[in-house]
């Protein structure tokens, strides 16, 4: 039995953490609803980190199981694993909670966003242009 990597083993602990937490939720999407299982908790970890042990109901090729372990990361790098979602992180390490520019229409940024010299003149434009459209129908 080969040992679990150190990628395996953090993803496995994250799920376990949603498990702990509530977070963890099963089937396609969340859609099957929260796992309470411990066991089936501890499936869903070792699936996702593709880590799948023998003895499991059906043993995973090599190939499949670096297939999940690469869709886990994908989830953690991009913030969509349940427990980003809930504590509204936009990655696996970020610390507090996701800061969104004003600029995509966040509400929580904390400060302004930092543009180029051309990026604020072509900004300054548009402001101008849609000032004057208001004035063209309040008029």
């Amino acid at each position: 039995m080969p040992k679990e990597s150190m990628a395996q083993r953090k993803t496995a602990g994250r799920v376990m953490h949603e498990w702990k937490h509530g977070e963890l939720k099963s089937g396609p999407g969340g859609k099957a609803g929260k796992v309470k299982s411990r066991k089936q908790a501890i499936a869903i970890a070792l699936k996702e980190a593709g880590a799948s042990k023998a003895g499991a109901s059906k043993v995973e090729s090599p190939k499949k199981n670096k297939r999940n372990l690469a869709r886990s990361k994908r989830k953690e790098a991009t913030g969509k694993t349940y427990q980003q979602e809930r504590e509204g992180k936009s990655h696996v390490g970020a610390s507090g909670r996701r800061e969104s520019s004003r600029a995509a229409g966040g509400k929580n940024a904390k400060a302004a966003t930092r543009r180029t010299p051309k990026q604020r003149a072509a900004a300054r434009k548009n402001i101008r242009k849609a000032q004057a459209t208001r004035r063209r129908r309040a008029a």
